[in-house]
This record gives C-alpha cells, sequence and structure tokens, in this order.
C-alpha cells in the first residue's frame, strides 16, 4: 500500500496537486438514448458487423483538437459487432431519442447527495472521440451540477462537476491497424464526477475516491462488477504539468497510481535538469541505417527488412545515459519515446542506454554511431517499420526528447496493473466540445428536486446498524452495504433473535451455498423470514440454517416447516443431546486423555456432524467441556 511519504518524496514539498474524476455506470433499464437494455453480451451471440473509418471534425470557433489529430497520426479501420439488444440508435444510423428520464433521475439524485448546485435546464453536448469507441466519432455527455463538496479526514474536498454521459463501446481485440468493438455497452448511462484539485497525497486519494464509491453504492442504483466503475487521475507537481491517468478499475490501486506518477513527474524534472546542465540538443536529422543490418541476427529488425521495411536512426547530443534512466518501476525516459513510437505505429524503439540486445550487436551500434557521427555522449535511437510508421514513429520520438529539455507534457496516460502508467494521447482541449442538436434539452425546477427520494447512505446505515442492532463494525458495514438490509431490518423488528445471527443468515450463508453450488435464487424473502421464525421459537438450531436452505433451494414450493422436518432437522433436547456427547466423548477416551480441555475442539466437530444443526452450538459445547472436566477430575 502506498504511503503518504515514501523515502525521498514529501508531497507538500513537491507540491502534489490531486483531483479523480469517478465514472460510474447506472443500473437502468435501458440506454440513454434508446430503449435498448443494458445487459452485457457475448461476442459469439453477434448477429451483424459492420465497420467504419473516422476523422476529426472542426469546432464552432474552426479549431481542431490536438487529442483527435492524435488519434488520426495512423489511419485505423474500426468494426462494430451488433446484437438483437442494439439499434440503429447505437450504429448512428439513426437520431438519438430523448435523455432517459430514469438516468436523469439518478444523477440528480447522486448531485443532491454531493451538495451540488444543479442547473435549470439540461442540455446535452457532444465531446469528439476518434478511437473508434463511439461509432458517432462523439460522446454525448450532458452537465448536471457543480459547486459540491465532500468532508475528509485532510477537510472539505470539492466536487467540480457532475456530468450525464453514454458509456463507450468495449473493445474485443486489437489488430494492429483495426479495433474490433462490441456495441453492447455503448449508450450505458453513466456519471462523471470530478472533484476539485483539492487531494493533498496518494492516501488522500483512496479516501475521497472510497467515499465518492460509497456514495454511489448507497443509492442502490448502480450497476456492480468489474469495469462498471473507473476511476481517471489528474495529478501534477510543482514544475510539472497535469496529466490524466485514465482507466484505474480497482480502489486499491488510486494512492499506488498518484505515487507512481508523482515520482515519474519528480524523475523526469531531474533529468531535464540534467540535459540542461549538459547542453543537450535534439538533431532532427533522420539517417537510413538499414543496410547496416542487411545480415543481423536480430529477429526483430530481421523481420522488418525481410517485409520490405526500413530502420531509421536520429542522434541526441547529451541524452547518453538518461534514456536508460528510470522514472517508474521498470520505466523509463526510453519508455516514454517508445509510447510515442508505438502510437504511429510501430512496435517500439532501439536505443543505445540498453544496446547491444535484443540480437543487435556491440559491433552494429558502433556502426551505426559512426554513420551518424554520434560520440559516446549522444544517445541514438532506432525504429523499424514500414518507411510511412517508420519516419512518423521517429517524428513523435524527437518531439519527446525536445519535451524532455523542456518539461513535464501534459497528456492523457493509461493505468497500468502495476501502478505505473504508459502513454495514450495528449491531453484534450476545449475544442472536442459542440451542441447536440439531436437531444432536446430537460427543465430541472424545484419540484422536480423537491421530488427526489434520497437515499440513506452506507456509513450512516452502518453506524445506525451498529447503535441500534449491536452489530460490531465489521457485520454493520456488511449489512449496510448489502441490498438485502431492508430485510433485516424487517426480520429483527419483528423475529426474537440475535441481528448477528440474521447477518449471517442473509449474507454468509447463501454465499457459501453458492459456492458448492446450490441455486440460491430460488429462495425467496419468505424463506428466510419462515427459516428464521423457526429458529427463534426453538424449533431448529441455528446451526441448521444451512441444511435448511439448502432444502428449501432445491424445493422452493414447501414451506420451512415442511422442508425442516423432511431434512431431520427437527431439534432434540438437551437429555439428547447430552446423550449424543456422552456417546462420543466415551468412544474417544483416549483423546480426552491425551490432550484433555484441547480434546474440545476435535470433538466439538463431531457432535455437531452427527447432530446435523439440531441443537445450538453454545449448548453442545457446554455439555461436552462438562463431560471432558468429568473424566479429567475422575
Amino acid at each position: 500500500m502506498a504511503t503518504d511519504n515514501p523515502p525521498g518524496l514529501d508531497y507538500r514539498q513537491l507540491g502534489l496537486i490531486c483531483g479523480i474524476e469517478i465514472h460510474q455506470q447506472l443500473d437502468t433499464a435501458c440506454k440513454l438514448f434508446c430503449g435498448c437494455p443494458t445487459a452485457h453480451r457475448e461476442v459469439e451471440d453477434s448477429n451483424f458487423e459492420f465497420f467504419r473509418y473516422l476523422r476529426p471534425s472542426r469546432s464552432e470557433l474552426g479549431e481542431i483538437d490536438r487529442a483527435a489529430l492524435e488519434e488520426v497520426l495512423v489511419s485505423r479501420k474500426f468494426h462494430y459487432k451488433c446484437y438483437d439488444t442494439t439499434c440503429l440508435v447505437e450504429a448512428d444510423e439513426e437520431p438519438p431519442s430523448q435523455i432517459n428520464p430514469e438516468a436523469l433521475e439518478i444523477s440528480l439524485v447522486i448531485a443532491r447527495l454531493l451538495s451540488m448546485q444543479i442547473v435549470d435546464e439540461v442540455c446535452t453536448m457532444r465531446k469528439m472521440v476518434i478511437d473508434g469507441s463511439n461509432t458517432s466519432g462523439f460522446q454525448r455527455t450532458a452537465y448536471i451540477g457543480s459547486k459540491g463538496s465532500i468532508q475528509t479526514n485532510q477537510g472539505p474536498v470539492g466536487i467540480d462537476i457532475l456530468c450525464l454521459e453514454e458509456e463507450a463501446a468495449r473493445i474485443i481485440e486489437d489488430r494492429g491497424d483495426s479495433l474490433v468493438y462490441s456495441l453492447d455497452r455503448l449508450g450505458i448511462p453513466l456519471v462523471e464526477i470530478g472533484t476539485a484539485p483539492d487531494i493533498i497525497s496518494p492516501a488522500h486519494a483512496r479516501e475521497v475516491a472510497s467515499y465518492l464509491g460509497m456514495i454511489l453504492r448507497s443509492t442502490g442504483r448502480v450497476k456492480r462488477g468489474l469495469g462498471t466503475i473507473r476511476q481517471d487521475v489528474n495529478v501534477s507537481i510543482k514544475g510539472g504539468a497535469r496529466v490524466e491517468i485514465k482507466g484505474v478499475q480497482a480502489l486499491n490501486l488510486v494512492d499506488k497510481i498518484v505515487e507512481l506518477e508523482a515520482l515519474r513527474q519528480h524523475g523526469l524534472l531531474q533529468i531535464k535538469e540534467e540535459l540542461i546542465r549538459r547542453g543537450a540538443a535534439v538533431d532532427d536529422t533522420v539517417f537510413d541505417v538499414t543496410s547496416l543490418f542487411s545480415q543481423t541476427d536480430s529477429k526483430v529488425l530481421a523481420r522488418s527488412i525481410k517485409k520490405g521495411g526500413v530502420v531509421l536512426a536520429c542522434r541526441l547530443a547529451g541524452f547518453a545515459g538518461l534514456v536508460g534512466r528510470e522514472v517508474q518501476p521498470g520505466r523509463r525516459l526510453g519508455s516514454e519515446m517508445s509510447d510515442r513510437a508505438k502510437r504511429a505505429g510501430v512496435g517500439g524503439i532501439f536505443h543505445s542506454d540498453e544496446l547491444p540486445a535484443y540480437g543487435v550487436t556491440a559491433a552494429e551500434v558502433e556502426s551505426v554511431r559512426v554513420q551518424l557521427q554520434a560520440g559516446k555522449e549522444y544517445a541514438v535511437i532506432m525504429v523499424t517499420g514500414p518507411e510511412d510508421r517508420a519516419r512518423k514513429a521517429m517524428d513523435a520520438v524527437l518531439v519527446r526528447a525536445r519535451e524532455a529539455m523542456e518539461l513535464v507534457p501534459e497528456e492523457t496516460r493509461r493505468a497500468l496493473p502495476d501502478g505505473c502508467s504508459e502513454y495514450m494521447r495528449p491531453l484534450p482541449g476545449s475544442a472536442r466540445m459542440y451542441p447536440e442538436t439531436d437531444v432536446p434539452s430537460v427543465a430541472i425546477n424545484e419540484q422536480t428536486l423537491e421530488g427526489l427520494e434520497l437515499p440513506e447512505l452506507f456509513r450512516a446505515r452502518s453506524e445506525r446498524f451498529g447503535r441500534d442492532y449491536g452489530l460490531n463494525s465489521e457485520l454493520a458495514r456488511v449489512m449496510a452495504a448489502s441490498p438485502n438490509y431492508q430485510l433485516f431490518e424487517e426480520i429483527v423488528s419483528h423475529i426474537q433473535l440475535s441481528p448477528s445471527i440474521a447477518v449471517r443468515a442473509l449474507e454468509t450463508i447463501p454465499i457459501e451455498l453458492a459456492r458448492d453450488g446450490v441455486d440460491i435464487s430460488a429462495l425467496s424473502d419468505n424463506h428466510f423470514k419462515d427459516a428464521l421464525g423457526l429458529v427463534a421459537e426453538g424449533r431448529i438450531a441455528k446451526e441448521g440454517l444451512a441444511e435448511l436452505f439448502r432444502a428449501l433451494a432445491e424445493r422452493p414450493d414447501r414451506s420451512a416447516a415442511d422442508a425442516a422436518a423432511a431434512s431431520g432437522l427437527a431439534g432434540v433436547d438437551e437429555v439428547e443431546v447430552a446423550k449424543i456427547v456422552q456417546a462420543i466423548v466415551a468412544d474417544k477416551m483416549d483423546l480426552v486423555r491425551s490432550k484433555g480441555e484441547r480434546a474440545a475442539a476435535p470433538l466439538m466437530g463431531l457432535v455437531m456432524k452427527e447432530l446435523r444443526g439440531k441443537a445450538d452450538g453454545a449448548l453442545v459445547s457446554a455439555i461436552l467441556k462438562k463431560e471432558i472436566n468429568n473424566i479429567l477430575s475422575e
């Protein structure tokens, strides 16, 4: 886990500034701008497919967004898989319908929970996205509110913006020169929540993300599971730049992402200072060195040349030893250059700080240096591939090299599983936003806002469950976050039994049965209430609940009482329990004499197995300890 001040980094001294964007899918009956369901589909179910090429368009001011321009650095073909649950709206062959009122209501509830100022009129905008994830080349988004706040251990954190927007298509396959998307996810409503840059440390970032996640889940109206919520983290340090890291799916990775981005920017600033000290320079000359590798043992280079590719090289004065310097664990300045080259459609770069390697020999490296007239103080960068792509890749490398001498670039990066990140594209600007003319606006008045039903937050519910029902913090937390929390309150209000037994019956036992392959979906609220009623009346022991639920799942048409009788779960009295205990103790006399009181644990298991949930565990334990003590005192 990340710490607020890992060795060598003081976040206050670094001037860390951080904000978080949460993207959460809403659990609605249909998509945001059509009536299609929001269900996940398997790719094998696709019954239709089409393809498109996308290109950027100019904004109302005649500008083209810089991120969109880079997306078309390499022309890609986009394939889209359709289903019997998708329609012409997702395919961008039909105008969108009006905004989904259910999704709008949920977004207004969330805005109220975050104490936000809500707009008087919800207007939909188009946000240019030409990476293929939207068939139209833009994402529809509606501004809902701003100027909210939440309280944290480090003080208030502002909530700058909340938008309601459509989810992007799901990427299925990257074929290099083409991408395959699935349209089942495209158009699912989601909210985007953006905080102010008030976060001061990695641990604080995790706290904020956790709190916002708690608020979203408290509504009971958001989707759950992998991929339904994503965090984007914005990080900068003094002297650095705002960098957006996208696609953080695991909450326990948020603090690590912030820590390692601060580390990356700190490392890049140190490289910049060293380059300035050395008087480094970037030569824009690109050399064709293909002939030097005509007999190479490098499989990558040989394969590329055989397919008609070229090997290009450039020289960077004063960069020697710095291209290979680490800026994140396992990632170097050379990794940053390689990320840029890959965007042009090549596999990456070779650089002199890591050569000879990959089949490239020391003699080949020296021959390249000779042709480039690059002494030992130079770093040499090489790329290979089709000439058009290789030249675009080399241009991108030279841009990144010049940036290394001048600044930490503003950019959008992709989160990696280890907490590091890789380059995606430049930060987008305002030129990618323009009005959506096909979707009518929706007026929001006081009557609409007053009619919203705000849920109790998990945190408040958990505290109430601990206070009112005597649950420990863990059980209170589990029950507060459960969809069964209302059933729990109904049961403990009308049935006289320990609330902790109700938590186990509603949360733990069904999970255990499901792992054993039992179809617990057949269990109804009445099954739970009736079964716990039998426990409260003493007609079955709480230890018999698992067996009873198993019987009810197999035959849900029976009553709990009938299932208990058929399963032989009717409770046995104290006298019968004593007889069973005495018989087992007598059979395991050697164990009792050798282990003494420690024999209680293994014998308890044998007794409970014999009773099959027909007696209370506390009663069995008391009788067993008494019998063991009687033997030991003889």
